[in-house]
């Protein structure tokens, strides 16, 4: 279990033992990804406890997009709701230039579904990383730059000038604080059913509040206030979890010089999207690292790699990121012991070292990935 509880994902007790997931595999290697975790939830042995899964494929990404008009259609909005228990998401080739009538769809995603929170852990593997790390990065989901409101405009010497407005509300700030709290409460539980050299955080629990009030001091002056709120006004319930601060630049240096020194770190969401994905290349690749996005009511797993277009199609792909990303979906809806097989699973084809996409300086395929952590399980 020492994997499952080191990641210290919150779950809700499972309800039923039926699932139905919504497969959204959207663009580039999503779509091998994303059929590489179902294989591998297909995979997991049967227990008792262990549910039974149906499927549901639905649509969305630029590819869509391109060819229907729309990049996020009604109809996998409404499945998803009337249908699902949660979501495995796999990647968007969203343009780097402006596209008439096209936002991305895995932000419209949390906004309609109200993820206001994206969940990232980064740990080390034994064997396979050199920097101990067990880091839980708590990621903003619905504001800040990414509300997406922006505009060109020109001046009076006629030269063109662009506009981006930032959104920043004590209401989501709140949210995001109260998670990154709780979860370094439930991260210490669950380390103290650990031996103590399994432990990879050693120290009292801590929250570490990114921020860059020192020049934002009215939005992200607001961010810092409101977070550590959430502890100055619960003193009793968080007494036992220390805070701190970092300015989002020296958070980058620092941790990438002394990862070990962070527990949960709770950031705005530009802020949390950048940090998460350097924290990657800490455990050697965008494709090892998974996240939840989630909400109070749904959850989407999504691997944070991006849709890789230069490798879509070659089998190249490394899917952990995407089968983790299930595993934390399991985890979410109470069915714990599940995830901590799959967890255990990945960790142990990782640290054998002899199976490996070229990402990790393999030559292994996707679907050989995949197979070796199904027989491990």
């Amino acid at each position: 279990m020492a994997s499952l509880l080191r990641r210290g994902f919150s779950s809700a007790a499972a309800q039923s033992n039926k699932v139905t997931i919504g497969l959204i595999p959207a663009d580039g290697i999503g779509r091998e990804v994303i059929p590489a975790a179902r294989q591998v939830l297909e995979s997991l042995p049967k227990s008792e406890s262990t549910p039974r899964f149906d499927f549901i494929h639905l649509d969305a990404g630029f590819e869509y997009f391109q060819k229907n008009g729309v990049a996020l259609p009604q109809e996998t909005l409404t499945r998803l709701r009337e249908e699902c228990q949660g979501a495995l998401f796999g990647a968007v080739s969203s343009p780097s230039h402006k596209v008439a009538g096209y936002s991305s769809p895995i932000v419209a995603l949390r906004k309609h579904l109200d993820l206001y929170a994206n969940v990232r852990p980064v740990a080390s593997v034994a064997g396979v990383n050199q920097k101990q790390l067990d880091m839980l990065i708590i990621r903003e989901n619905t504001e800040c730059l990414y509300i997406k409101q922006e505009r060109v405009e020109t001046d009076a010497s006629g030269q063109k000038v662009a506009w981006a407005d930032r959104k920043i509300t004590e209401f989501a700030s709140k949210r995001a604080g109260v998670m990154a709290f709780n979860m370094a409460l439930m991260r210490d539980k669950l380390r103290q059913s650990l031996p103590e050299s399994e432990r990879l955080w050693q120290g009292k629990p801590k929250v570490t509040i990114v921020h860059k009030s020192n020049v934002l001091s009215v939005s992200d002056g607001l961010w810092r206030e409101t977070v550590r709120a959430v502890k100055e006004n619960n003193q009793a319930q968080y007494s036992g979890v220390d805070m701190d601060e970092q300015l989002v630049d020296s958070m980058v240096y620092r941790m990438f010089r002394e990862p070990e020194a962070f527990d949960v770190v709770v950031a705005p969401n530009l802020y949390g999207d950048i940090i998460s994905d350097g924290a990657a290349a800490l455990v050697g690749s965008l494709g090892l690292v998974p996240s939840a996005n989630v909400g109070d009511h749904f959850v989407v797993g999504e691997p944070v790699h991006g849709s890789a277009p230069d490798i879509a199609g070659q089998q190249k792909a490394n899917p952990v990121a995407a089968i983790r990303s299930a595993g934390l979906l399991l985890e979410h809806m109470g069915y714990a012991a599940d995830a901590a097989r799959i967890y255990q699973a990945v960790d142990g084809v990782l640290s054998e070292g002899l199976i490996k996409t070229p990402d990790l300086g393999g030559k292994s395929t996707t679907q050989e990935v995949t197979d070796a952590i199904c027989k491990r399980l």
